[in-house]
């Protein structure tokens, strides 16, 4: 019979880049909890804001997500190890006893540490998300008893093509001569270029992404290498807890920043599909294709998108629709106005509302602030709202189809029962208790704002309601009043506009 993946991962030692990351928390999770006979998990950390990488590992195991491993199995959390390092450094920034340890011990890698923000600099994102590799992908040139290298990419690699297969395709660039362009090259020049280098891909993120799986590609001949391309990862689906999510990344932004009434339009093309992960999926799909990759010592590098392609089909209006119920089920406490607006379809329809309900409203806000002698900070607030909508609108104006066949057919390669332990299928997945979930769990683990503060926050969401109505009452009833105390005076300039017309285009007759 073949190896199971819990028999698979016993004993090993295993590499994680981006422990601290989404992803990077619930694959340790459940690593530790399913495959507890491991040796050790090497967890590669830096410094970070003054805080030296043995607080950070203290803070990310006292992480809500790890919160019921640690009172069920304390003692996993030994197989942790610290690595102090830096992808970004040269060598890592390792120590030579790490790196000989390292190298003589280390069986897989999972490599899920990058700068996911799509608005930075090409020279940042270049260092990380491709430089970063190449230092990771030297290092593990070195190793002894490498079996899998499973690099994480996106689905959103390639941004030209309609459709994505789970193949290699070509980097527009080189990447080893765009990271040799970005350690000599100015910053003023850089920047002139950017736009020209990048015009394959709508941001420096996905072009990064793009021109580093051809770098990873290069290694394919020395050691196994597979590569993850996640779509959006969302929020966790089963573990470590429905609904789980530590950051404002995409959608989570979006969904906060329309609950608490901050955005009131968006652009979107309500009948595209939208292609969205839970992050336990994610972390569960990197457990088995390093399994797969090591038991198959392919010579070619393996693709997988991780994808909900061709498994559920769900549009951006049912995903937005059914957030908005929810958020008036489960408000929350703080929020600036009621959540309102719609999608637009026409980018001039959103552009015409932005300016009456996010721009004139906070350009108002900033005045009254200013008049009270006040801190303005609403035009501040609103224009970086601005920048991250005009980033995630260009995923919700433009549909793919991302082909997973590969990441599909790992079910079949395990049994029934670690199946239901690792699993990927997400055909079974309930779309409305999975975005309540969501919904909760942005209230409870971004907003910090528990199960008890819901009776309040549903009070204030009342008030706030009452308000909203009265306001439009107001400033409709004053349009209305405009235009009728002015209706004698529009008629008479009209009259006038009319007869000068006439005697202009008509002299003789009026004559």
């Amino acid at each position: 019979m073949a190896t199971t993946v819990r028999e698979f991962y016993k004993g090993k030692s295993i590499l994680v880049t981006g422990a601290t990351g989404f992803v990077g928390k619930v694959l340790l999770v459940k690593l530790l909890r399913e495959c507890s006979d491991l040796n050790v998990i090497y967890v590669l950390m830096r410094q970070k804001k003054g805080v030296p990488p043995e607080e950070r590992l203290k803070e990310l195991c006292n992480n809500k997500a790890f919160e019921s491993l640690m009172k069920k199995e304390p003692s996993v959390f030994s197989k942790l190890r610290l690595v102090s390092g830096d992808i970004l450094e040269e060598d890592l920034g390792l120590s030579n006893d790490d790196r000989q340890e390292l190298q003589k011990n280390c069986q897989i890698i999972f490599h899920g540490a990058a700068c996911v923000r799509f608005d930075q600099k090409l020279k940042d994102e270049i260092n990380m998300n491709t430089t970063g590799t190449l230092r990771l992908l030297t290092l593990a040139e070195t190793m002894e008893n490498l079996l899998a290298f499973v690099h994480l990419s996106t689905a959103y690699c390639r941004c030209h093509l309609q459709e994505l297969d789970e193949q290699l395709y070509p980097a527009v660039h080189k990447p080893r001569k765009i990271i040799d362009i970005c350690q000599w090259m100015d910053d003023a020049t850089l920047a002139h270029l950017e736009p020209k280098l990048i015009e394959s891909e709508p941001n420096t993120y996905s072009y990064t992404k793009a021109i580093t799986e051809d770098l990873v590609a290069e290694y394919s001949s020395k050691f196994p290498i597979a590569i993850g391309r996640p779509s959006i990862v969302t929020c966790a689906w089963k573990e470590p807890i429905p609904g789980w999510v530590d950051n404002m990344n995409g959608p989570t932004g979006l969904l906060i920043a329309s609950g608490k009434g901050v955005i009131r339009s968006m652009h979107c093309e309500p009948s595209y599909t939208a292609d969205a992960i839970p992050v336990d999926v994610v972390a569960n799909g990197c457990i088995l294709i390093a399994y797969a990759t090591a038991l198959d010592k392919s010579k070619d590098p393996q693709v997988y998108n991780i994808t909900l392609s061709g498994v559920q089909k769900v549009t951006w209006y049912e995903i937005i629709e059914t957030g908005r119920k929810l958020v008036n089920t489960y408000p929350y406490l703080v929020a600036l106005w009621y959540p309102g607006g719609t999608i637009k379809s026409y980018w001039l329809t959103h552009a015409i509302c932005v300016l009456l309900f996010h721009i004139l409203p906070a350009y108002f806000c900033d005045a009254l602030l200013f008049l009270l002698g006040k801190k303005t900070f609403m035009v501040k607030v609103q224009k970086r709202i601005s920048h991250g909508l005009g980033v995630i609108q260009y995923y919700t104006t433009k549909e793919w189809h991302f082909r997973n066949t590969n990441f599909l057919a790992l079910q079949q390669r395990v049994s029934k029962e670690e199946r239901e332990l690792f699993y990927i299928d997400v055909s079974n997945l309930n779309r409305q208790d999975y975005l309540r979930d969501y919904v909760i769990g942005t209230r409870e683990f971004v907003c910090k704002e528990g199960p008890e503060t819901l009776p309040r926050a549903r009070r204030l969401h009342m008030i706030r309601y009452i308000v909203d109505r009265v306001v439009k009452i107001l400033f409709f009833s004053l349009l209305v009043w405009m235009v009728y105390s002015n209706f004698s005076s529009l008629t008479s300039l009209v009259t006038s506009v009319d007869n000068s017309l006439r005697s202009w285009l008509y002299p003789a007759v009026s004559n």
